[in-house]
């Protein structure tokens, strides 16, 4: 690890903690992109924090918090931004005013508040894979002090991404777009894909389905039988999800009992509507975890495109407020 030796006790504290947060990850590596994006937010005072990977040439927004945090999954073009520039010279680049600097993309710099950047690369396998980005709102807001801390953050990522890709044969894209313990997809992953599918659908006039599911009862399988019950129920739902799905469609984890889908080319309202209770009742059906019978549930939401509107968030925002709304609704009927 580079040296560290000039950096404040409490920052070092913070890093070393980080250290046994991640290994708390185990080999889900989206997790541990995210989780590093937060921390390097606080520690460098930053308004947003971002994990990019290098995809042909485009750099995907792989993980993002702060006020990138509705970015994940963007791509933009390699050349004419810091980070496909960090990437090619492999060295930490800073930008301390936006607006005068032109290896940036102001119009994107604009779009998210930022003027001051400091960009790291990742490296895994002797390459520059991608970077670890922080920015903030004012110029001059980085220096080489903030530079130390990104870097002992970028190697934290780098050795993460070595671990997740020598336990298996998969490749680092799969391991950075993909959920450790059910293989859907993670959330990065599904925001990518939903922006791709929304895109396609305005051009070819065709309507994109987004459907939100809670899982009901988990809580409850966690507090009476352990975590490893509450996994094995998570996996059976996913499983019992993508079994329902075209291979056009697209399922994925969004974090802990919550799932995401995207489905392309529905028809209408009454297609979609059919789909979720065939979907309900797949999920409604018991399963056996070490001899004992469990029930499984999940409330269900949706919007659709363009029917409910083009805009991402808002379509997301829809379908979550119905499935709280199903929610609700089922709390009522038991009651």
């Amino acid at each position: 690890m580079m040296n560290a030796l000039n950096l404040n006790p409490a920052i070092l504290l913070e890093i070393i903690n980080l250290q046994t947060d991640i290994a708390r990850q185990g080999l889900d590596l989206g997790g541990v992109m995210q989780l590093v994006c937060q921390r390097a937010g606080a520690l460098c005072g930053a308004t947003a924090a971002v994990v990019e990977l290098a995809e042909g040439s485009e750099m995907v927004y792989r993980a993002a918090a702060g006020v990138a945090q509705g970015a994940l999954g963007l791509r933009l073009k390699r050349d004419g931004s810091l980070s496909g520039l960090c990437v090619a010279q492999d060295k930490i680049l800073q930008c301390d005013d936006s607006e005068t600097d032109a290896r940036v993309d102001r119009a994107a710099c604009r779009k998210v508040g930022l003027r001051s950047m400091l960009v790291v690369p990742l490296r895994h396998e002797g390459q520059t894979v991608g970077v670890l980005k922080v920015g903030a709102p004012h110029v001059n807001a980085f220096d080489a002090y903030h530079a130390q801390i990104l870097g002992l953050l970028s190697e934290l990522i780098g050795a993460a991404i070595y671990h997740a890709v020598q336990y298996e044969s998969s490749d680092l894209y799969h391991r950075a777009t993909h959920d450790a313990l059910t293989s859907l997809a993670n959330r990065a992953l599904f925001y990518d894909r939903l922006r791709q599918q929304l895109s396609q659908a305005s051009r070819a006039c065709s309507n994109v389905a987004v459907v939100n599911i809670d899982m009901d009862g988990l809580k409850a399988i966690n507090d009476k039988l352990g975590h490893r019950a509450g996994d094995a129920a998570i996996c059976q739902v996913a499983d019992r999800i993508s079994r329902e799905l075209r291979q056009e469609d697209l399922a994925a984890r969004l974090g802990g009992d919550e799932f995401g889908i995207i489905l392309c080319g529905v028809r209408d309202r009454d297609g979609v509507g059919s789909k979720c209770h065939s979907i309900t009742k797949a999920i409604g059906a018991p399963f056996e975890f070490e001899g004992r019978a469990l029930r499984l549930g999940a409330s269900i939401g949706y919007a659709i495109s363009p029917e409910d509107g083009q805009d991402m968030d808002k379509l997301i925002e829809l379908a979550d407020q119905a499935m709280y709304r199903v929610k609700h609704a089922r709390k009522a009927v038991a009651a």
